[in-house]
């Protein structure tokens, strides 16, 4: 990009590990951030073994999320150490970033008070399972716990079947971008007051923020959500359907496309039918609705009900894997996938650009303790 990226010049230290603090240093790297990743001494982060695959001895998923840092190694415990990170901190860091379990940092003389006392320009965000207060706020927590607690997979499945995790750590991923969201507006904040201060963002508040339509339902109906597959509870139809040679999601998400979908299935009586003449009506009348539906579309290859279904500006897609994604003129259209430069590992870029331009991958992913020279020299500096 021409221009500077819009964290450039700014310095972060990231204390943490696996996936939700992690992808929030790469979201500020890949905006042009510096990133220092401390690990833990020996094996480093837990994530570095999370495969296969393995990528020059560290596991795809390592590489996906620590792009562009540096790395060194620090055992906390040691006060040598926690006193070399501190002297980095006050000197050189405008973000601390770290989703160690609460008191770790506060036990190695790295708590958010005594660091603001002395710097209070510094933005510090803490990433948490269940949040900084309540009960369970020094609980475990990883990402299909935390769909498990929030009321996620009890409602993600198909109807009759067992609660299903989502696959993708959504609550990781999510928290990591409500974190960089959180240091972003500090950072915008700063410039007008000059002091930084503390965001705290859990993995366990992003998935009820997820949630808020299944509890906005819940607390105005006191229904529970039920599993629908595909589906949802408040849009009907609005799901995959079977077809003759693979599956097409149909989101006929309001009256008028409703008409138009009987329309081209051959189906006009279901669209003056009152049971379904509005969505309230095929919400309440899904189990009659659907098999219908569903008995036209089996008649159909894929293709060509996705050109009828386009032709009458119906929205609709065929289910495509992982691979077909990937080989899709539109993945390849927006640069989305790129190569991490110095070793060409391949993963998703940042899903936004800058004036039509998106940021590029910030870099490798650091070998452990590669740059422990930082770290030595703060300690050299403490002498």
């Amino acid at each position: 990009m021409p221009d500077p990226l819009p964290l450039a010049g700014h310095f972060a230290v990231e204390i943490g590990h696996s996936l939700a603090g992690p992808f929030c240093g790469a979201i500020l790297a890949d905006l042009g951030a510096t990133v220092l990743k401390v690990e833990s001494a020996g094996k480093g982060d837990h994530a570095r073994d999370w495969g296969p695959p393995f990528i020059e001895g560290a596991a795809a998923l390592f590489h996906a999320v620590n792009r562009g840092k540096l790395s060194v190694t620090a055992d906390l415990r040691d006060p040598a150490t926690a006193e070399a990170l501190r002297w980095i901190i006050l000197e050189r860091t405008d973000i601390l970033l770290q989703n160690l379990k609460v008191g770790t940092l506060e036990e190695a003389g790295l708590g958010a008070e005594g660091l603001l006392a002395a710097k209070p320009s510094l933005v510090i965000c803490n990433i948490g399972a269940f949040g900084r207060n309540g009960p369970k706020r020094s609980a475990p927590g990883y990402d299909p716990l935390i769909q498990a607690a929030s009321g996620l997979m009890s409602m993600n499945g198909h109807p009759g079947a067992p609660p299903a995790r989502l696959p993708v750590a959504v609550n990781d991923v999510g928290t990591g971008i409500w974190g960089a969201l959180g240091i972003l507006a500090a950072l915008l904040r700063r410039t007008t007051t000059g002091r930084g201060g503390v965001v705290d963002v859990s993995l366990y508040e992003t998935a009820l923020n997820w949630m808020g339509v299944p509890i906005a339902d819940h607390l105005a109906s006191g229904a529970l959500p039920k599993r629908y597959g595909s589906g949802v509870g408040n849009i009907v139809p609005y799901q995959v359907f079977d077809c003759a040679d693979g599956e097409l999601l149909i989101a006929a998400g309001n009256d008028l496309l409703f008409g138009k979908l009987c329309g081209v299935l051959g189906l006009d009586a279901l669209a003056t039918d009152p049971r379904f003449a509005t969505n309230g009506g095929r919400v309440e009348n899904r189990d009659a609705l659907i098999p219908a539906l569903m008995e036209a579309t089996r008649g159909w290859p894929v293709a060509m009900l996705t050109a009828a279904l386009e032709k009458a500006r119906i929205p609709c897609g065929p289910v495509q894997d992982v691979a077909t994604a990937l080989a899709d003129p539109q993945t390849e259209a927006l640069g989305i996938i790129a190569a991490t430069p110095g070793d060409g590992v391949r993963t998703v870029a940042l899903p936004l650009s800058f004036d039509g331009k998106r940021p590029p991958l910030s870099g490798r992913a650091p070998r452990l303790g590669e740059h422990q020279s930082i770290l030595d020299k703060a300690k050299d500096r403490r002498r």
